[in-house]
């Protein structure tokens, strides 16, 4: 007989399938499994102002994304030009990663336990990130948070906008998808029956 091999499944995926969709059922009232909300992708973004000028800067941020991220980043490029900001069509802007699948999972568990406790007074996320369409954004001042960067081979402190998108149709119900894996929101934050409130 072949010998059937342990499929490894992240910690946190592992999480949502044990845990999560029972709560999410229960919390939203869903009746039909196809509708309880997913975790889609992550984007990790990060701009930087002299980009285009500044080459070393570039190559720095690109790799420290790649390390953080477990993927390989790709810089992003202005669409248009933009004159008050001295921006030229296809200027290089920041770098960026977009996660789904096994590593969206373990960028998301490593930030959690990991990262988040490393964050210089720390007391939580604002509820205040929703975007309306169910997705959640939220900045990171220092790229040091992250055990992967050592703090003596930096150049220099960047931050980066990570956005968790997910299929809710509504904040609520992203908020409760995000809280049922332990996501740090601030504790004094409630969820309303149509809305998040701080």
């Amino acid at each position: 007989m072949a010998k059937t091999e342990n499929k490894y499944i992240p910690r946190l995926k592992k999480k949502y399938h044990d845990t999560s969709i029972s709560y999410l059922k229960d919390k939203l009232g869903i009746k039909n499994a196809m509708q309880i909300p997913k975790f889609d992708k992550i984007v990790i973004n990060v701009g930087l102002g002299d980009a285009k000028d500044n080459s070393t800067n570039l190559k720095n941020a690109l790799e420290e994304l790649t390390t953080i991220s477990g993927q390989k980043a790709v810089v992003t490029y202005a669409k248009k030009a933009i004159s008050n900001f001295k921006i030229r069509e296809k200027d290089p802007l920041g770098v960026r990663v977009t996660l789904r699948g096994q590593r969206m999972f373990e960028f998301l568990d490593r930030f959690i336990a990991i990262a988040c406790p490393r964050i210089r007074d720390f007391s939580g996320f604002r509820v205040k990130g929703f975007d309306g369409r169910g997705n959640y954004n939220f900045g990171i001042t220092e790229q040091i948070i992250f055990p992967e960067i050592s703090y003596d081979k930096i150049d220099k402190i960047r931050g980066m906008n990570i956005t968790v998108v997910t299929t809710a149709e509504t904040d609520e119900k992203s908020y409760e998808l995000l809280n049922s894996i332990g996501f740090p929101f601030r504790k004094s934050i409630k969820s309303k029956d149509t809305e998040v409130k701080v």
